[in-house]
């Protein structure tokens, strides 16, 4: 009678077992970009006449979950929204002359290359890759049919 093959036991790890040591939070901000979303709309910007009234309207209406405020340069603040685990924006006062209204911010992987090749397709500068954190430059080009978009990435 032929014998059947013993099954090993699972191997033991010979490490002790240690807890995780909690992550050190850097004093800067830095955003880690997620590579399958490049192209994707990722940060809608929201330039409002009233910043607090559309906050509470989007919270109301849309059901938008607010993250803390952050400080703007120059003063003012933006509020921070999330209306997926992977997309949200915030919400700012507008600069006049600019109109209330909101800039879509497409996710991508180099946001100086982006706003280059933008330009060599015939769209406008409107605001030349600036770095707002460590890790995240943005950009913003008036498409060709007068519409702004921005770019976002590192």
């Amino acid at each position: 009678m032929a014998k059947k093959p013993q099954k090993k036991a699972p191997r033991q790890s010979r490490r002790p077992r240690t807890k995780p040591k909690p992550a050190v939070r850097s004093a800067t901000p830095r955003h880690e970009f997620t590579r399958g979303l490049y192209g994707w709309i990722t940060h809608t910007d929201l330039a409002s006449a009233d910043p607090s009234a559309t906050k509470v309207w989007c919270g109301k209406v849309l059901g938008w979950t607010f993250r803390p405020s952050m400080p703007m340069p120059g003063g003012g603040e933006v509020h921070l929204f999330a209306y997926s685990e992977k997309g949200g924006g915030g919400i700012r006062p507008n600069n006049p002359p600019e109109i209330p209204g909101s800039i879509p911010y497409v996710h991508v992987a180099d946001a100086q290359a982006a706003f280059d090749l933008a330009l060599r397709e015939g769209a406008e500068e409107m605001l030349s890759p600036t770095r707002v954190m460590e890790g995240v430059t943005v950009a913003i080009v008036r498409a060709p049919g007068g519409v702004p978009i921005g770019f976002s990435g590192p």
